[in-house]
């Protein structure tokens, strides 16, 4: 089974039993954490998909780390996914409990890239084009300013990617013209 679906299941797992527990936003919180932390610590990161490293060290470590920082709930949560021995998915775990969780909470996250800071009526109209494709009415957009863009943007919601970009346009254009067997002749 792939780590993906992998940690989309115990992420749901973690997600219904918190809120089953009423601990829902504690644990978001605790996620929050370690997502930031995996996001800072490459040397995390690979100790957790190194399979050389046995589990109970890798635990050990999650514990010296995490130990009074999150609920029990998720200390528990860490030692179980590690007797499992897919301590390799807790790299994509915690990711998949937020955006399960804005889901759930009816929160659509979307990433867009433009060629210049966004003006308030441009972020308008990129949160109504989320709500539309996404039907959640609760957007947050994450702004990323990337000039190799020229113009135009490129927004990502979930799996699904919409790119208007000037660079887009240039490269589709190259491609056709490369297809293009007719050469003048000069």
């Amino acid at each position: 089974m792939s780590e993906l679906r992998v940690a989309s299941r115990y992420a749901k797992s973690l997600l219904d039993l918190a809120q089953e527990r009423g601990e829902l936003e504690q644990v978001k919180q605790d996620m929050d954490l370690f997502s930031k932390t995996l996001g800072e610590n490459r040397d995390l990161r690979l100790l957790l998909r190194n399979p050389i490293v046995k589990h109970d060290k890798k635990l050990a470590i999650l514990r010296a780390i995490f130990g009074g920082k999150v609920t029990a709930m998720t200390e528990k949560f860490f030692s179980i996914v590690t007797q499992h021995n897919r301590e390799s998915s807790l790299v994509f775990i915690g990711d998949e409990f937020l955006k399960q969780y804005n889901l759930k909470q009816g929160m659509q996250v979307a990433q867009v890239t433009t060629a210049a800071p966004l003006d308030s009526p441009t972020r308008l109209q990129l949160v109504q084009l989320v709500r539309e494709q996404t039907g959640l009415p609760k957007v947050t957009l994450q702004e990323k300013v990337d000039e190799a863009l020229i113009g135009g943007f490129v927004l990502r919601i979930g799996d699904q990617l919409i790119d208007d970009s000037v660079s887009y346009r240039l490269r589709k254009l190259r491609t056709e013209f490369s297809k293009n067997p007719y050469q003048p002749q000069l």
